[in-house]
């Protein structure tokens, strides 16, 4: 669910001031992040998030902190000179959408009172929110990148994979990186890629799915535009690559559809496992029995048990 729409940003002087819904904690959003210690496409210094933040041929650098006097985020660009407006609109449209900003938490919250498990859930990282891959190639790719190994690797790969084909910024003597677009990877061979370390496969699928997007063949538009999940899942497991663990990755993380559920991730059932004090992992009837009561929030109620472990 949507919350009705506030004034995106305010401009206060050189930042931009983003109004937060009251269920939201940048701290909490913040350690998540930072939790990630291989990551490649923003960094963090004394409670800020440095980013570049790719808009069309541009990546605009900001720095992402708390308000320190009125509830809300702030939004500063780096360098001598701002981005047209048009540009920082773009900037403040993908910040509210990595934050996810403009969902409702409420009713989630609401639901997770009555479970047991997610009220440890939302009492433990209370505003935290589903911390969104914008970019449908990124997303897609990650998803990729971490079939079938540990995070720590996943993250090494993605590394390679950026620092050799994304676009690389250097702003006030610090390099940023922004992930390479579809067209950065569409043209390339399997073996453009094969001293990243990955497997054969994983190259293949990324030079597919490249090509797709490339083509227009496959967009978030038209996700989105496709009213029913299941349908959706559909379309993107029908995308050589692309499991119905991805898939569901995907629609979490990307096209923030609440009622996506990776049943079958590794890390919900470890999280279960750990909460409950098992000595073994769930069966999948035991996560759907447990999960009964989450309809329409799958993803969030997925997402705050990840973070017991991630």
């Amino acid at each position: 669910m949507r919350q009705a729409a506030e004034p995106e940003a305010r401009k206060d002087g050189p930042s931009l001031r983003l109004a937060v819904p009251e269920l939201f904690s940048f701290g909490e959003n913040y350690r998540y992040l930072a939790n990630a210690s291989n990551e490649c496409l923003y960094r963090f210094h004394e409670g800020s998030i440095y980013k570049a933040v790719p808009v069309g041929t541009q990546a605009p650098v900001v720095e992402i902190r708390e308000d320190p006097i009125e509830r809300g985020i702030r939004i500063r660009f780096l360098g001598d000179a701002l981005p047209s407006p048009a540009v920082q609109a773009e900037v403040v449209r993908y910040v509210r959408e990595w934050f996810d900003l403009d969902r409702d938490l409420a009713p989630f919250y609401r639901l997770a009172r009555t479970d047991a498990l997610l009220d440890r859930a939302v009492t433990a990282f209370h505003g935290l929110r589903n911390m969104g891959i914008p970019d449908l190639f990124e997303a897609i790719s990650w998803g990729i990148l971490g079939q079938q190994i540990n995070l720590a690797f996943a993250y090494t790969l993605k590394r390679r994979l950026v620092e050799r084909f994304g676009r690389r910024v250097v702003c006030e003597g610090e390099t940023y990186w922004t992930f390479p677009t579809p067209q950065d990877i569409a043209g390339l061979s399997e073996a453009d890629l094969s001293d990243l370390r990955m497997t054969v496969k994983k190259c293949e699928y990324l030079v597919g799915v490249a090509q797709l997007l490339a083509d227009g063949r496959l967009s978030r538009e038209l996700l989105l535009g496709t009213d029913d999940l299941r349908k959706v899942e559909k379309l993107l497991v029908g995308v050589r690559g692309i499991g119905p663990w991805t898939a569901n990755y995907v629609l979490m993380r990307c096209l923030r559809m609440p009622s996506a559920f990776p049943v079958d991730d590794v890390g919900l059932h470890n999280a279960i496992k750990m909460l409950n004090g098992m000595e073994r992992k769930p069966t999948k009837p035991e996560i759907l029995a447990l999960s009964a009561g989450w309809t329409g929030w799958e993803s969030y109620a997925t997402f705050y048990l990840w973070r017991f472990l991630y």
